[in-house]
């Protein structure tokens, strides 16, 4: 069975004068999925979102929202209400209170009572400012403002999520407070791509990731799929002992591919092509020769060196 598609685009392109912003992108989001959209500023990242948002007409290309095309005219409101939408610059009224900014956009979505009181608490809840409710916004922190702004994003429960930077600048407490209401915010079924330099956050919120070049999208996969293909193992050694004496006994083993000293630190990193049993077979044969191994853990290269990489690759 064929997963329903949450986004899809045909040929979506994008062009300012002689600039083309984005080139002929096929993107296809499942519903339910974290979509993380990573590449260098200029990349066409806020362009391609603003395309789905229908902030922005595509020069040439379709869009389908679960199947539906969506237009920019009013031939398809119903469309546009499922959509939320938060860019990396949106202004807040800060001479409002938390709990009548909100109130404000719910009214604006048409939401009636009861049911608009009873989402407006719902919200407070899961950005966790209810005990700020009645506070004026410019009284709040950043990291505050930016989960209030998500807030208003929600607050007519979209089906598909469209954040645009949304961790830009905040602390790291305050990222992961934000991590942590998307992903009840995916358990709750929406859909929702997000675009972010902050590539640790999005390994740890995405199922999915596309990486964007010079406007085209050069990469779209599952991350698993991403670290099977592209990610190379690496076992981190340290030692009590000689650094040069534990180099000159690793890189002449088998499965050792290039190796670098970690600044700082008597410790190696080396890229290792070998099985689980080749790694146990390695610490055996350093233990047993006498090195006084402190430390030895196996990993894999992370989404920005994976990202680095392409990055190579596109500009070689």
């Amino acid at each position: 069975m064929v997963k329903e598609l949450a986004i899809r685009t045909s040929g979506l392109t994008k062009q300012f004068e002689r600039h083309i912003a984005v080139n002929d992108v096929d993107l296809e989001i499942q519903i339910g999925e974290v979509y993380g959209l990573i590449g260098p500023n200029g990349a066409g990242k806020t362009t391609l979102i603003r395309m789905l948002a229908a902030a922005e007409e595509p020069t040439t290309g379709e869009i389908y929202i679960n199947g539906d095309r969506l237009r920019r005219d009013k031939s398809n409101p119903t469309l546009k209400r499922r959509l939320g939408y938060l860019p990396d610059d949106y202004p807040l009224y800060e001479d409002l209170t938390v709990w009548d900014y909100l109130d404000y956009f719910a009214r604006l979505y048409r939401l009636r009572e009861p049911r608009r009181t009873q989402r407006l608490h719902e919200v407070l809840e899961l950005i966790q400012l209810g005990n700020k409710r009645n506070s004026l916004i410019s009284t709040l922190s950043r990291g505050m403002k930016q989960r209030l702004s998500l807030a208003r994003t929600i607050i007519h429960e979209p089906i598909l999520l469209l954040l645009d930077e949304p961790v830009s600048g905040l602390d790291p407490i305050a990222r992961m407070q934000f991590r942590e209401i998307i992903k009840a915010l995916q358990e709750a079924g929406m859909t929702i791509l997000i675009s972010s330099h902050v590539l640790s956050d999005l390994a740890e919120l995405c199922t999915s990731v596309g990486i964007m070049e010079l406007g085209f999208l050069v990469e779209s996969a599952s991350l698993q799929q991403l670290y099977q293909r592209l990610s190379r193992q690496q076992i981190i050694l340290s030692t009590l002992g000689d650094l040069d004496a534990l180099l000159n006994a690793v890189k002449h083993y088998p499965c050792v591919d290039e190796w670098e000293k970690i600044a700082g630190t008597n410790s190696l990193r080396v890229n290792f092509s070998g099985t689980q049993e080749d790694c146990a077979e390695l610490l055996r044969s350093l233990v047993t020769s006498g090195i006084p191994i402190t430390d030895f853990h196996c990993t894999q290269e992370d989404l920005e060196s994976i990202f680095l990489k392409l990055g190579h690759k596109q500009a070689s």
